[in-house]
């Protein structure tokens, strides 16, 4: 079992981190744009070698996908977390008008919510007490516990950027092999593609309880199988264009 400590307990540590207050992750966004870019990258190169195309064709297509996907994918990104920002905006202006208007109904409900974590009897009254004598305090409450928003929330712009950097170097990794006009490419694409595969779960695992190497094994695994069915789907079609 790991037994390490991820942070300090001394009392000046604790209000050092907790005075900064918590940060917003890109993991997600640097992963999601990680593997997709190199998914869709290398399923681009399998199909055109399923088909029997030319190495060019890899390279044209490659290109084109990383700079059109990657932009799309960071644009929807950016739609989908600015959305978020706007459910929580709207969110937040409802809980201040129902603060204003039925305070004690809003009390009421942090009462309950607290009454379920086990508070009673005084100590449920003083924490009711300390948490709606100040406004802020009150909303904020109501929306973590309530309504499951999040303490703190992801930059839309800084998503997208995540996850467009993400996706192009990721996904220019198979392609690098065919830009050195190597005689059979193939195959260092593969091992190329396989180690990136393996590189982005184990990095994820940094954030997982999952082993790294299983966390790694999972996302090769997946990736592999979305090249091989694009590797299939080329082999099958592979008469429709000339070579």
């Amino acid at each position: 079992m790991d037994r390490h400590l991820e942070h300090g307990h001394h009392p000046r540590e604790i209000a050092r981190r907790l005075k900064t207050g918590p940060k917003a992750s890109y993991l997600r966004d640097w992963v999601y744009g990680g593997i997709d870019g190199t998914v869709t990258t290398f399923a681009i190169m399998a199909g055109v070698v399923g088909a029997s195309l030319s190495a060019s064709i890899v390279i044209i297509l490659g290109v084109a996908n990383l700079l059109a996907d990657g932009f799309s994918m960071a644009a929807a990104n950016y739609t989908g977390t600015k959305a978020e920002h706007d459910e929580y905006e709207q969110l937040r202006r409802m809980e201040e008008r129902h603060v204003s208007l039925a305070p004690e109904g809003e009390r009421e409900e942090v009462r309950q919510i607290f009454q379920a974590k086990g508070f009673e009897g005084e100590a449920l009254e003083t924490a009711v007490a300390v948490i709606t004598e100040e406004r802020g305090r009150w909303i904020d409450t109501m929306m973590t516990e309530e309504h499951g928003m999040p303490a703190v929330t992801r930059s839309p712009m800084r998503a997208a950027l995540v996850t467009f950097v993400a996706f192009v170097l990721c996904g220019a990794i198979p392609l690098i092999p065919y830009t050195f006009m190597l005689s059979e490419p193939v195959l260092p694409s593969v091992v190329m593609t396989g180690l990136t595969f393996f590189a982005i779960g184990s990095f994820r695992s940094y954030w997982s309880p999952a082993p790294w190497w299983r966390a790694g094994l999972e996302t090769f695994a997946i990736g592999m199988l979305a090249a091989g069915v694009a590797y299939g789907v080329g082999y099958l079609l592979r008469g429709l264009v000339p070579a």
